[in-house]
């Protein structure tokens, strides 16, 4: 999988290879998917939610450029595959999920991978604000879910000189985008490739 999908790809960043060879992903995927744990492809997860296909998975984490010091905020912990990757590669992580059984599961896996930096909230009000206010500043974060725009909640919790990676868009179709956060406060968009992730629900995004 890393080498036919992620570096073949262009995927570069040492640290972010290494922990992708180390996290094993059969453990996030429900059994009747374990046979295509590692294909290049997104899988069903349960609750009408997936895993994202390694490569996008891959380019995310790269785009936010970790050096093993950050606190980052992940927006949708999903099968916590993802998580487990930053955690492998970040000092703290601060992940919120929606969906509760999604959550409970995630926490199972990245505790039997001793992977204890991550706090995990469930957010599952439906329309609450999204972010993790009393944690902010967060050196970086990924959104794991497609959103209308770029929510300012989210820019306002980025630390200067942080990164934002968020696919933003409509709810068939988004573009990834990292936004830079210089010192001095102001925004700057990259966009990268088209993807396709769930929508992201709430008040920063679609109704359910």
């Amino acid at each position: 999988m890393v080498q036919d999908q992620i570096v073949a790809r262009g995927i570069s960043d040492k640290r972010v290879i290494e922990a992708m060879l180390k996290i094993p992903r059969h453990l996030f995927v429900q059994e009747a998917f374990a046979a295509q744990a590692y294909s290049d492809k997104a899988l069903p997860i349960g609750e009408k939610q997936t895993i994202s296909q390694p490569y996008i998975v891959a380019l995310m984490t790269e785009k936010l450029a970790l050096t093993g010091s950050e606190k980052v905020l992940e927006i949708g912990t999903g099968s916590g595959y993802q998580t487990s990757l930053l955690a492998t590669l970040a000092d703290r992580v601060y992940s919120a999920e929606r969906i509760r059984p999604l959550a409970l599961s995630a926490r199972k896996c990245l505790d039997s991978l001793k992977l204890f930096n991550v706090q995990l909230r469930i957010n599952d009000s439906g329309g609450s604000p999204i972010g993790w206010e009393e944690e902010a500043p967060f050196d970086a974060i990924i959104v794991t879910a497609g959103a209308p725009e770029i929510p300012a909640i989210l820019t306002d919790q980025l630390a200067p000189g942080g990164r934002l990676v968020i696919p933003v868009g409509t709810e068939a179709e988004q573009m990834l985008v990292t936004i830079y956060k210089n010192e001095e406060g102001e925004l700057f968009q990259e966009p990268s490739v088209p993807c396709r992730f769930v929508p992201l629900i709430g008040k920063q995004g679609w109704h359910e």
